[in-house]
């Protein structure tokens, strides 16, 4: 993430956009179960609201310094922050009842790497856990907001086959203003 993208990320009205708006309508009514996987939590503005709906929840972030700055702060909660490329997950095969991606496929650098992150999900999701998430729509806002950045828009349109193929099924999605939400469950 840029400066820019880090700040607004970290700041007070994205926290509470993510909290009132965002997350209740990736979430909606689907069950995520005791132990969630949150993909690339940035700053962990999510992070915050997820914790609160289950046992525990494990953040698998890349960057490192985003990392040291959650762990430090979430430490001795239900938290647990794991540094790593959420392509390439050090966890064993169905240990996470549900998983959680808010607006971080884009900053996966390839469509080859979203779909191994695609199929890292499902094999780390228990047999019916739930995938869901929210993600931005490309946009000449959304490339500006980047600059310097990781910007690789999903494809709203394609994007249940590119999930079908990586194992889920029950797929749905919705596109609304500037995002799309999915939601999707380990076939």
């Amino acid at each position: 993430m840029n400066w820019l993208h880090r700040w607004i990320c970290s700041s007070e009205p994205w926290k509470r956009s993510l909290e009132t708006s965002l997350l209740p309508w990736a979430l909606g009514d689907v069950e995520l179960g005791r132990n969630v996987l949150e993909l690339g939590p940035g700053p962990g503005g999510a992070t915050d609201a997820l914790c609160r709906r289950c046992d525990r929840l494990t953040a698998i972030e890349i960057d490192s310094r985003l990392v040291e700055a959650l762990a430090g702060r979430l430490y001795g909660s239900n938290v647990h922050i794991v540094r790593g490329d959420a392509s390439l997950m050090p966890f064993a095969d169905g240990v996470f009842s549900g998983a959680v991606s808010l607006t971080m496929l884009h900053h996966v650098p390839s469509p080859a790497l979203q779909d191994r992150l695609l199929r890292e999900v499902r094999r780390v999701l228990a047999p019916g856990g739930a995938f869901v998430g929210v993600d931005s729509l490309g946009s000449r806002a959304m490339q500006i907001l980047h600059w310097g950045d990781t910007f690789v828009p999903v494809d709203p349109a394609g994007f249940g086959v590119r999930l079908e193929a990586a194992g889920f099924g029950s797929i749905a999605i919705e596109v609304k203003e500037r995002r799309f939400r999915f939601r999707a469950r380990r076939a």
